[in-house]
């Protein structure tokens, strides 16, 4: 499939979407952070706003200017980050329906001064070089088909000094006892791919190493796959809601047949395939 293809496919996945996912989980449309164990028993909604505030802690975000979130949603993060460091955001998102519901929600939460959406490839950014402080990238890293050029274009965009934070879906390393992907592991993943339209995921040690070779300094990573994993316990929960079974029916196919394959997700993190990977860096 080339990359045209994927991101029309992409696009549609979260037009088609968007409205049902923040009509029942709110503006937020990733993982929650439940405890570092994973055991914190705690609203959904504020569980995701959990793991915004613990992705800054971890990456000692004190303060910045500029954010770029690519990835935006419907600009969940992009609006929560602004408002905390009031500062100046931009959002990028493959999706028409998600930019135009993101600008409806800084319009009416009076910060649209503040931020711009737009309709992008995050592997061709329209930013100039050195444009932010801080690039965001909240699960949006599993969605692009070559992770060197997705972080060679944060890397572009990035203000010498800044941070660059990346949270996403990845698989096992393969630098351990369990050795390759099994031919059920890879079967497992390509379920997960092509419900989810994803091109392929990678090791968050071969993130790492995309990293360096890039020239990013300081880099760090973190594997919370313990702490996020509760999440799709909720979201398989809230299907069976009666506002959420008839928003599925009404969203279309696509979106009925990704709610019908949330147990993928949790049967992958159960048995250690899938990984929720972090990587801060800095450019120089």
């Amino acid at each position: 499939m080339d990359s045209s293809t994927l991101n029309d496919r992409i696009a549609r996945f979260y037009d088609a979407s968007s409205g049902l996912w923040e009509q029942v989980w709110g503006e937020h449309m990733h993982h929650g952070y439940y405890g570092r164990s994973g055991d914190y028993k705690i609203n959904r909604r504020q569980a995701q706003i959990d793991l915004i505030e613990e992705l800054l802690r971890w990456a000692n975000i004190e303060q910045c200017q500029n954010i770029l979130d690519v990835g935006c949603g419907i600009g969940g993060s992009t609006l929560y980050l602004a408002c905390k460091y009031n500062a100046r955001a931009t959002g990028i998102t493959l999706s028409p329906v998600q930019a135009t519901r993101a600008k409806e929600r800084g319009k009416n939460a009076n910060l649209d001064k503040n931020l711009d959406f737009q309709v992008a490839n995050a592997l061709e950014m329209p930013f100039e070089s050195n444009s932010f402080d801080l690039v965001w990238s909240l699960e949006s890293g599993e969605h692009m088909p070559d992770k060197s050029q997705f972080l060679q274009e944060c890397y572009r965009v990035l203000q010498p000094g800044g941070t660059f934070i990346l949270a996403t879906w990845c698989h096992r390393p393969l630098n351990s006892l369990a050795g390759e992907l099994t031919t059920h592991e890879r079967r497992h993943l390509e379920e997960i791919y092509r419900v989810y339209c994803l091109p392929h995921v990678i090791s968050l040690p071969e993130y790492e190493a995309i990293a360096r070779q890039g020239g990013w300094k300081n880099v760090r990573t973190d594997d919370w796959s313990i702490s996020v994993a509760p999440f799709w316990d909720g979201v398989i929960d809230s299907t069976l809601e009666p506002s959420s079974l008839l928003g599925l029916f009404n969203s279309g196919w696509t979106t009925l047949q990704a709610a019908l394959s949330l147990g993928l997700m949790r049967r992958g993190y159960q048995r250690g395939l899938i990984r929720f990977g972090l990587l801060c860096a800095t450019k120089e």
